[in-house]
């Protein structure tokens, strides 16, 4: 199971940090994913990273600005949104291979 939360309304340029808790699976020999929907749009990777938490890839659209994180100890997914613009509107997810949480609602206003 992959539940999110941190999610909310923020003006540009703000910050948020998202979190996803992880549950009935090996966290730490999975990668992870963050990825997001915006309405009528399709579905975006933004963001990855290796089971040990090494080597993380980003979207070019959020590189320099977004940063993904785990710990494993606690099976936590983080992602630091920092400068967010009003295109970062969408519902966020944690992913792993095909299974998705629910999601988090970002909304940016300008």
């Amino acid at each position: 199971q992959l539940v999110e939360s941190g999610g909310g309304l923020v003006q540009a340029g703000g910050s948020l940090r998202l979190s996803c808790s992880a549950s009935g699976f090996t966290f730490d020999i999975y990668a992870m994913q963050w990825v997001r929907q915006a309405p009528g749009k399709g579905l975006e990777l933004v963001a990855a990273i290796f089971p040990g938490g090494g080597s993380p890839t980003y979207a070019d659209s959020v590189k320099g600005r977004f940063t993904i994180s785990r710990d494993n100890a606690k099976n936590m997914l983080y992602l630091q949104m920092n400068s967010l613009k009003p295109t970062a509107t969408a519902l966020y997810s944690c992913a792993k291979e095909a299974q998705r949480g629910q999601g988090t609602q970002v909304t940016v206003s300008s």
